[in-house]
Order: C-alpha cells, then sequence, then structure tokens
C-alpha cells in the first residue's frame, strides 16, 4: 500500500512539473527556461515530500514511544502484582512451616510423655519381676537367654518385621502384620517362641510390646505420608490395655494420632479376647471411639460370638489355613465345618461380614490351600505363599528409637 501512494505521489509531482515548465515556456520562457522550471520543480516537490515524511516518521514514532511508555506501565503493574502474590505464598508457606513445625513438636512432646510413662512404669515392673527372674536364672540355659534379650533391649536391637496381607484372588497387598525381633550381639535373629519362654516370666514383654507399638505407628505415618493407603495390624497385649498408667499416655497419644485410625489396626489373640476384664473392655472401647479397630488372632476354635465381636469393634478374625481347611467337613454332599454343624462352609464368610467382621485366613503355604480359601469366598490371605515377614530396617526405625533410651535406663538400674 505504501509503495502504491508513492506511486501515485511521484506521478503527481511529475505532473506539477510539467505544468509548470509548459507554462515558462508559454509566457516566452523558451525551451531551456521550460525545462529549468521542470527539473526544480521537481526538485522542490521532493523537498517538500521528504519534509513531510520526515515529520510523520516523527509522528510514527512518538506514537509507538507513547505505546511502549503505556506498555511498560502496564507490565510494571503486573510485576507489582506478581511481587504482591508471591510475598502472600512465601508468607503462607512459612506459616504452614511453622504450624507444621508446632504440630511436630507438639507430637514428639507427647511421645516424649508417653514414653517417659512408660519408662517409669517398665521399672516397676522390672522391679515386680526380680524375684521371678531370679527363678529363672537358677537355669543356666535361661538365665543366659533373659540376659540375651536384656542386651538386646538395651541395644535396641528390636526389629520391625512386616507381612503381607493380601487380596483373594488378585494377590495385592491391602495390610501389613507387624512382628518384632530380637538380634544377639552376634546378628542372629530371635524368633518369639525362643525369647518369650523368659521374657515373660523376666517382666520384659511389655518393654517389648509397647515399643512394637510405637513403631507400628511411625510406620503408619510414613506410610501415610507417602499417600499409600495400607493399613497395619499390630499387636497389643492386656498387660497394656489393662495398664493404669500406660494406658492413659498411649490413649492421648493415638488421639493426637487418629486421623490414622484407618490405617492402624490393633491385635490380640482369641484367649486374651475372651480375657479381657472391664478395664480392658472400656479401653478398648476409648480407642474404638476414635475410629481404631481391633483384629483376633490366634484362633483355636470357631466358634465365635459374632455379636461380642461387633459390640467391640473387632473388623478382623485371623484363622489359620491348617485349621480352617481341617474343618472342611462334607455332610451327605454339603460342605460344613465340624465345630459349626448348623453352619454350611460357603456361608460363614458372609456371616462374618453381616456383623461387619473380615475373615483373614493367615498361614497359608500351598497353591491347594488358596483354592480352598477362595471356595469359602474369604477375600484375604497371608502366608509364606504370598511373601515372608521383612525387616523395616534402620533409616525408618530411626524414627521411633525414643523409647529404646528408656528401657536401656530401667536395664541398666536393674543390672546390678
Amino acid at each position: 500500500m505504501r509503495k502504491l501512494t508513492l506511486a501515485l505521489l511521484s506521478g503527481a509531482y511529475v505532473c506539477i512539473a510539467l505544468i509548470t515548465a509548459v507554462l515558462v515556456w508559454r509566457i516566452g520562457g523558451g525551451a531551456g527556461a521550460g525545462a529549468a522550471a521542470l527539473i526544480g520543480m521537481l526538485g522542490l516537490c521532493f523537498a517538500v515530500h521528504g519534509v513531510i515524511a520526515r515529520l510523520g516518521q516523527q509522528g510514527e514514532l512518538a506514537d509507538e514511544v507513547a505505546t511502549v511508555r503505556q506498555a511498560h506501565l502496564i507490565l510494571a503493574g503486573e510485576i507489582e502484582k506478581i511481587q504482591s502474590r508471591l510475598t502472600d505464598v512465601i508468607e503462607t508457606i512459612a506459616e504452614d512451616a511453622l504450624r507444621r513445625s508446632e504440630e511436630i513438636y507438639s507430637e514428639v512432646q507427647m511421645l516424649e510423655d508417653v514414653v517417659q510413662s512408660m519408662g517409669e512404669r517398665l521399672e516397676a515392673q522390672l522391679s515386680q519381676q526380680v524375684e521371678r527372674a531370679g527363678a529363672i536364672e537358677a537355669s543356666p540355659h535361661a538365665a543366659a537367654l533373659l540376659q540375651t534379650v536384656r542386651s538386646a533391649l538395651d541395644a535396641g536391637r528390636v526389629d520391625l518385621y512386616l507381612q503381607a496381607v493380601v487380596s483373594l484372588p488378585q494377590r495385592r497387598t491391602q495390610y501389613y502384620e507387624s512382628f518384632s525381633r530380637l538380634r544377639d550381639e552376634t546378628g542372629r535373629v530371635l524368633m518369639p517362641a525362643e525369647f518369650l519362654s523368659v521374657a515373660e516370666p523376666g517382666g520384659l514383654v511389655a518393654a517389648i510390646d509397647n515399643l512394637l507399638l510405637f513403631r507400628c505407628v511411625q510406620i503408619v505415618r510414613r506410610l501415610a505420608g507417602q499417600d499409600r493407603k495400607v493399613g497395619i495390624f499390630c499387636n497389643i497385649s492386656l498387660a497394656s490395655l489393662g495398664d493404669d498408667d500406660f494406658f492413659p499416655a498411649f490413649m492421648e497419644f493415638m488421639a493426637a494420632n487418629r486421623d490414622l485410625a484407618g490405617s492402624l489396626i490393633f491385635e490380640l489373640g482369641q484367649n486374651a479376647f475372651n480375657a479381657r476384664g472391664s478395664v480392658e473392655a472400656r479401653n478398648m472401647a476409648k480407642l474404638a471411639e476414635l475410629g481404631f479397630r481391633f483384629s483376633i488372632d490366634k484362633v483355636g476354635n470357631l466358634d465365635f460370638d459374632f455379636q461380642d465381636f461387633a459390640r467391640a469393634d473387632v473388623g478382623f478374625v485371623k484363622i489359620a489355613a491348617p485349621l480352617l481347611i481341617g474343618e472342611l467337613e462334607d455332610y451327605n454332599g454339603r460342605l460344613g465345618l465340624r465345630s459349626l454343624p448348623g453352619v454350611e462352609a460357603a456361608e460363614f464368610a458372609t456371616i462374618a461380614r453381616r456383623h461387619g467382621v473380615e475373615l483373614v485366613v493367615e498361614k497359608v503355604e500351598s497353591e491347594r490351600q488358596v483354592v480352598d480359601i477362595l471356595d469359602l469366598d474369604i477375600a484375604l490371605g497371608q502366608g509364606h505363599l504370598f511373601g515372608e515377614p521383612r525387616p523395616i530396617r534402620d533409616a525408618v526405625l530411626a524414627e521411633s528409637q525414643a523409647p529404646t533410651a528408656f528401657i536401656q535406663a530401667a536395664l541398666r538400674r536393674h543390672a546390678g
């Protein structure tokens, strides 16, 4: 468009120059004067055009400068808004960090209080067990084993093992069960059947159970922080549930961690559950009010009181595969349970679910057992077939070593 305009203007300038040259020639100026007039007028026209073009360019430049200034003002305003937003974000992050630090400090303080109570209680328990421990020490082997257990607790050689509880038939991990294992000075792992025989009369079972409880809480907290929706079964003893010194502080700690209620299931044996007294039942109800559930293991018979389970917020019952499969019996073409003759085997899991109880078959060792379990409509399994217990090592357990210091102090005071 600009080229066309320039061509038209150039043509107009030439016409004006020609007209001027003709007029000069007509008034008697001659051909030379006409040619001079033609050249002069062309030069004048183009000179005037140059001046006007420069003035136009200066006007355009002024407009562009004004536009740039306006854009700069807009940009400066946006930068100011962004800086204001960044300031707000930084302040929010700082406030969140401060709040989180306060929460962590509060949790640690609470944990220390609970551990302090546990340490004092342990010291009292150890004092009461001196005579019984003396009877154990009369046997050289038992005395050596008791000393090994004491040394393991004193040195913090208590490991947490987790074993998967899987869904059937998919075999996806839904839960873990936690186990405690002790190690001697050489690193050899002591199995519960070995160390509990001297730990219980020696007054050390409560220390082991309580330490396991704290570590389970820490592991669940770590899994929740990783957004992993996996629960953990954690053993709890009647001694802990009925301990008037330990339980109130532990209850306070669990209340501060009630967001973990869907991921932490407290487990106790069938005989312990049936032997619970009013204090233990009341304390279980307090945990249930926070949303925590319970599991029954070490099942010796299938004559369950599901209504009692429902009242006690029992959500899981673990039955060993050999026991359950050994109970199966054919009644004239109908598969039933030997100890429950009026119940069809396929209805057993359904009856449990009606009362809010999910059956778990543990100690599963073979694929044949899995087939029988699926025929009984049981949805959860546990055993070496799905994975052996695996240790959770130093990096994770470092978060929950605080109780060890109090156990060490109590053990040292009674070592002499």
